[in-house]
């Protein structure tokens, strides 16, 4: 199982080209913004990014997911630039990528899943990520496992014989399958631990930063907490929860730094980061760091907020805290940065959100931003433990 596909196993730079499929469920627009992020993702991976191929079609083609057509023209392409690596903007069947990887050889073919499972592995720093992100992937390549190892790419077996390469495929399942119930036990005894450690915070109401990557929670963290946050103009800086304790006028409360969400994320990770995701789910007030300066913010916004849902977290008491002001600009230049923060203030506002405007970077706004918090974890503490009001 060594020679799996991988890039974290890499030492050189490698170069690549995306592909992204247009149709009816996905604009050429809607893609083009994609496949933008997946070059910011294959960046983070340490590779090079050489060509981006768009296709047309109603639905993917069951066979190719591109086409023939597309197909042989990324082939010609590759093999007269010798480029190392196809990553796809979406996910890929088993038979689709064996069927890619017959017409195109000795090239890595990859989809975003794959791609975000690998920079996980890459970025996993403590023993409960790499338990989580292994699991991850153990669980993606099982269905696609006659696909990801190059010992197995000669070895066939017909209708109605079993020959000894589906035999060591079998044995590898066997592997894989008794290898993912031992990694799904080393996480339960994590998560119980975990939970213990939870519980035995004491009566602080606990606030957790969550966001689209890259939204600049860590850097916030790091201003709030007055404490070192590894934070980093990557994707998935941080996958591991980091945990400070905030005081503010004598008023303590629990901070934590969660993992960043994103785009078609791999049903895998949020599986696997079961524990992780339980400090967002077990916090009393959520702070949704948004990157007000990325030119897609509204969308990543929306995937946050559905992401929240699918782990049951989108009933609680949030603030809408947009970042990076200073970076704001109007494409248009027809009005100032102020008058851009002022338009989006009233217009979320309106909806009923709590709303902040700020830049982590700067020390007048997280003044502020601490001032702001103090008020709502005073709410939140009065209604919990009212005998408590020495605190403030």
């Amino acid at each position: 199982m060594a020679n799996r596909k991988s890039l974290s196993t890499s030492t050189d730079t490698e170069t690549c080209i995306l592909v992204g499929l247009a149709t009816q469920n996905q604009t050429r627009e809607r893609l083009t913004e994609y496949l933008e992020e997946l070059a910011f993702l294959v960046t983070t991976a340490n590779a090079v990014t050489k060509k981006t191929f768009i296709q047309s079609l109603t639905k993917p083609d069951a066979k190719t997911f591109i086409g023939s057509g597309k197909l042989q023209e990324i082939k010609e392409y590759v093999k007269a630039e010798r480029i190392d690596m196809i990553v796809f903007d979406d996910e890929l069947s088993g038979s689709q990528l064996r069927n890619i990887e017959k017409e195109i050889e000795n090239v890595k073919i990859m989809d975003r899943p794959n791609l975000i499972l690998d920079i996980f592995a890459q970025r996993a720093r403590t023993a409960h990520a790499k338990t989580q992100v292994e699991l991850a992937q153990y669980q993606y390549l099982l269905p696609r496992l006659t696909n990801m190892w190059t010992h197995l790419q000669k070895q066939k077996g017909g209708i109605g014989m079993k020959g000894p390469g589906e035999k060591e495929i079998e044995t590898d399942r066997r592997i894989i399958r008794d290898r993912i119930s031992l990694l799904k036990k080393d996480l339960s005894a994590i998560d119980k631990q975990m939970a213990t450690q939870r519980s035995n915070r004491g009566a602080l109401i606990r606030v957790a930063l969550v966001g689209y990557t890259n939204a600049g929670k860590s850097t916030l963290m790091t201003a709030l907490s007055k404490s070192d946050v590894f934070a980093e103009d990557k994707l998935f800086a941080t996958l591991d929860t980091t945990v400070r304790k905030v005081v503010v006028e004598n008023l303590p409360f629990l901070l934590s730094d969660t993992v960043g969400f994103i785009r078609k994320l791999p049903t895998q990770l949020i599986e696997s980061f079961k524990s992780t995701l339980d400090e967002t789910r077990e916090s009393d007030f959520l702070i949704h760091v948004i990157d007000v300066s990325h030119p897609q913010f509204e969308d990543q916004l929306a995937v946050v907020e559905r992401t929240l849902a699918e782990i049951g977290s989108d009933d609680k008491p949030t603030l809408l805290l947009f970042n990076k002001i200073d970076a704001l600009k109007d494409p248009e230049r027809e009005r100032s940065p102020e008058e851009l923060v002022q338009g989006m203030k009233e217009r979320f506002e309106k909806d009923g959100n709590d709303v902040v405007f700020m830049s982590a970077m700067s020390k007048d706004d997280v003044t502020a931003l601490r001032s702001l918090l103090y008020e709502r974890v005073k709410e939140l503490h009065i209604k919990r433990y009212p005998y408590n009001k020495f605190l403030y």
